[in-house]
């Protein structure tokens, strides 16, 4: 599983207030703890900064790989924002993320063609958000095309099938479960991933949901995923549900997690 950290968000409070006060030691903290409790990529937005949010995102990505030795995602629809972060990131980063919303497409299609860089091909498009396995294949597939022939490689790509809350539809769950498992299918080589907690929005016991709903997703091919790694039960559940899936070789990183207490 490729564990991309969510906590770098100005949405959330905490981290909006250091942002704005360039408090890096705080931001350092929440990164390098991230990347401690497995985070392979380090998710950065600024987003709520509107005339700022260039500058901004720089500023995260230098920040976070002071402390950090390992790649950014960075997360904006800013085409200007990405450029600038891109400007000071080392590594390979991961962009999150293009749709098929066609302002979006157009402008981050140049930044990513013909690189080696990672991306989340996020289900969404002009007409709206899928609801149907059906309606998120259609999407995925005009964008892994698109991105295939804008040279970018199938094992870079991302998909994001959309997850939607089960308190507005009985049926978002399995649609985007199922979606998932074809997608997998469809494109060999490709991955998916996503950010599962909207699943759980409007009801309560949401850690609880969150959980159970990544081990199905699991179970149908979800190698990719947008979390808390702090979450210590929701990155046991990761690992206990990929050695229970058949990915994990002899079990090695089960007993890995096991020896260092991670089932406690």
């Amino acid at each position: 599983m490729i564990i991309i950290g969510e906590l770098i968000n100005a949405s959330r409070k905490a981290i909006g207030a250091a942002i704005e006060g360039q408090d890096a030691a705080a931001i350092q903290k929440v990164a390098g703890d991230q990347h401690t409790a497995g985070a392979d990529f380090i998710d950065v937005n600024a987003g709520i900064f509107v005339d700022k949010e260039p500058e901004y995102l720089s500023w995260l990505v230098q920040t976070v790989q002071q402390v950090v030795e390992g790649p950014c995602a960075i997360d904006s629809p800013n085409p200007k924002a990405i450029e600038a972060a891109l400007g000071v990131h080392q590594g390979i980063p991961m962009i999150n993320s293009i749709s098929l919303e066609k302002e979006r497409y157009d402008n981050l299609m140049p930044i990513l063609a013909g690189t080696d860089m990672k991306v989340i091909a996020l289900c969404m498009s002009d007409e709206g958000m899928p609801e149907t396995v059906e309606d998120r294949l259609k999407i995925a597939d005009k964008l892994v095309n698109g991105l295939l022939q804008n040279n970018v490689k199938v094992e870079n790509i991302f998909v994001d099938p959309l997850v939607q809350p089960m308190s507005v539809n009985n049926d978002f769950g399995m649609e985007f479960i199922n979606a998932v498992e074809q997608i997998m299918q469809k494109f060999e080589g490709i991955h998916t991933a996503c950010g599962l907690s909207n699943i759980s929005y409007g009801l309560p016991a949401r850690p609880f949901l969150n959980q159970t709903f990544m081990v199905m997703a699991i179970t149908k091919g979800l190698d990719g995923a947008i979390v808390n790694p702090l979450d210590k039960k929701m990155m046991a559940n990761i690992t206990a549900a990929e050695t229970l899936a058949g990915k994990d070789n002899f079990c090695m990183n089960f007993l890995q997690a096991y020896r260092a207490g991670k089932f406690e």
